[in-house]
């Protein structure tokens, strides 16, 4: 009884605000003639629209591009950060070019990447692997040169295999830093997802807002601006459900585990 209502607790806390704010966006604009801001009622009916009617051109890739990018940079940044994370004197080599690389924001490859790759999706998931990538590489080597000496001391002295060393003791230990870097990859993923449909796109929700705007259809260009808030918002959702699954071992190890999402 008290997990279920700790659970309903922590919905309406969540939630409470964003109907607010939504019930009082219909309301104050239900009488706007304004044409940058139209009523919500009218934007709400575009967004039906193009969920129905562009979904599978539009929408549907914008989806398809951002998990594969995600996807290639936590297996990229998870494996690059494990072997520069057991490998100090690799780490400190490298880390100068690392520090660099990392600077360059990833829309600042666009020009780059557009040249490389085309128009097409391979150019949007390169965006996003280059920008995604690097909050899980920088957390999984911290996460792993931050265990205690005594924990990898104690696995050597018992000539763990380094497979089990690595799957049992490192992971594991360096995962609450791993998911944190993750998630910051997944609203990352969601702005560069945007940001390469803005250039030379024929395809995906940023090419339907750029557009829209384009063309004064600022119903649409709303319609799809919501449309990116949600998705970033249910994106972030979902990364909280699978991240309070995979540490649930984490939180009741420190006694924080108070019934979150499941």
């Amino acid at each position: 009884m008290r997990a279920v209502l700790g659970k309903t607790t922590s919905l309406v806390t969540e939630v409470w605000l964003p109907v607010a704010a939504f019930l009082a966006w219909w309301i104050l604009s239900s009488t706007s003639t304004s044409l940058y801001f139209p009523p919500l009622s009218r934007i709400t009916t575009e967004i039906g629209t193009v969920l129905t009617a562009r979904f599978e051109t539009d929408i549907l890739p914008s989806l398809q591009n951002l998990g594969a990018g995600l996807a290639v940079s936590v297996i990229l940044g998870i494996t690059i950060g494990l072997l520069l994370g057991l490998v100090p004197a690799l780490y400190t080599a490298l880390q100068p070019l690392l520090e660099f690389m990392r600077a360059i924001p990833g829309v600042a490859l666009l020009p780059i990447a557009l040249f490389m790759f085309g128009i097409g999706a391979q150019m949007k998931v390169a965006i996003i692997v280059f920008g995604a990538f690097w909050p899980v590489l920088m957390n999984t080597i911290d996460g792993i040169r931050g265990i205690d000496v005594l924990i990898k001391d104690v696995a050597r002295s018992y000539t763990i295999r380094r497979r089990d060393y690595l799957w049992r003791i490192i992971l594991p230990a360096a995962s609450p830093q791993i998911i944190a870097g993750i998630r910051i990859s997944v609203s990352l993923g969601v702005i560069l997802i945007v940001a390469s449909e803005y250039v030379a796109s024929t395809e995906g929700i940023g090419y339907i807002e750029l557009q829209s705007a384009r063309q004064y259809d600022m119903d649409v260009m709303w319609a799809a601006l919501l449309i990116l808030g949600v998705l970033g918002y249910l994106s972030n959702v979902l990364f909280r459900i699978i991240e309070h699954r995979l540490l649930r071992w984490h939180r009741g190890l420190r006694g924080t585990d108070q019934g979150g999402p499941q």
